[in-house]
């Protein structure tokens, strides 16, 4: 047996080992892993976002302390004496998926808002993640 029968045997037998991504198993267990993870994610936004408590969070309610909310003219505003009361908007205030919600849905499309930011995460992560394994890929055959 010459050398280079040697090497054709030997990745013959690499090609043919169950962890080898070019015999699909190990391809297929990757996808549906993801497949998994991306559903419950969905799931998550989607579903437990309209769980979620509609109350200040921590953040909020310590930097309320000392103030009440009171609506005039059908607008919120804060009486007193706290940090919050000279706070302003922001300046993604009114962007589309502002305050958790789909603008033009109503209070109520937080799962909507959830899954949107799901879906725009993993594909910019995707895209990310995809951008380094192509180089990694175009720099090992140097």
């Amino acid at each position: 047996m010459s050398i280079t029968d040697n090497t054709a045997h030997r990745s013959t037998a690499t090609a043919a080992a169950p962890g080898n991504p070019a015999t699909g198993g190990s391809w297929v267990r990757r996808h549906r892993f993801l497949l998994a993870f991306g559903l419950v994610a969905l799931v998550i936004a989607g579903v437990l976002s309209y769980a979620a408590s509609s109350s200040p969070d921590g953040l909020d309610s310590a930097t309320q302390r000392g103030c009440e909310t009171v609506e005039v003219n059908g607008a919120e505003q804060l009486r007193g004496n706290c940090i919050a009361q000279h706070a302003g908007d922001h300046a993604m205030a009114s962007s589309p998926l502002a305050d958790y919600s789909v603008s033009g849905l109503g209070d109520n499309s937080g799962g909507v808002a959830g899954v949107i930011g799901v879906v725009v995460t993993v594909l910019v992560a995707g895209g990310l993640f995809w951008l380094l394994a192509r180089g990694r890929r175009s720099g090992a055959g140097n």
